[in-house]
């Protein structure tokens, strides 16, 4: 497992554990900020130093950072452990979202994680979602949509830096440098 994705199992975990606990202050902290947090998407010391959103900041960072794809575009035999890809199941109008859940383990019968406002933080079926959700705020059949995180672009490749070199017959020679930082002094010296 490489790094990141053992921060999501620790982030996790974490999450999961603050919900055993009497009077929990992590109660103000909304559901898509877990989720968010839990991807990697918001950073801080643990998830009770997270900023809180509502569902316009929630949407606003769905359409950002999310693109929507259809459930079948989520592998059979994915794995937030084991794959790049991190994939969310949004409850509600995209615009205006209800519930986030994380897309953890499609072999595992309960594959989304999340927090409930009366069961804390945990793993569901889209079933238990479904019951939970369908009826409230509008919420129907059709208003569960499924959203891959977009990958950070790469940076360019950067191409061979070219100095020419003339000699007085009128013979030249190219020499290639593959190191950005040659670029970057010659910058300097003009």
């Amino acid at each position: 497992m490489d790094r990141k994705r053992r921060f999501i199992a620790e982030r996790i975990d974490e999450v999961s554990k603050i919900c055993d606990r009497e009077n929990p202050i992590y109660e103000q902290v909304s559901n898509f900020s877990i989720a968010l947090y839990v991807l990697g998407y918001l950073s801080g010391p643990d998830v009770l130093s997270v900023r809180d959103m509502d569902f316009v900041e929630a949407g606003t960072i769905l359409k950002e950072e999310f693109e929507p794809i259809a459930r079948q575009d989520v592998p059979p035999h994915y794995s937030i452990f084991k794959s790049t890809d991190n994939y969310l199941l949004v409850i509600g109008d995209p615009d205006f979202p209800t519930h986030f859940a994380v897309v953890t383990d499609m072999h595992s019968p309960q594959p989304y994680f999340s927090k409930l406002d009366l069961y804390g933080s945990g793993f569901d079926s889209l079933a238990e979602l479904e019951r939970e959700f369908e009826g409230t705020d509008g919420v129907g059949e059709s208003d569960f949509f499924y959203y891959r995180m977009r990958q950070p672009a790469l940076p360019a490749k950067a191409t061979p830096t070219k100095i020419y070199t003339l000699d007085n017959s009128g013979n030249y020679s190219i020499w290639e440098y593959q190191s950005p930082t040659y670029e970057k002094e010659e910058r300097l010296c003009r």
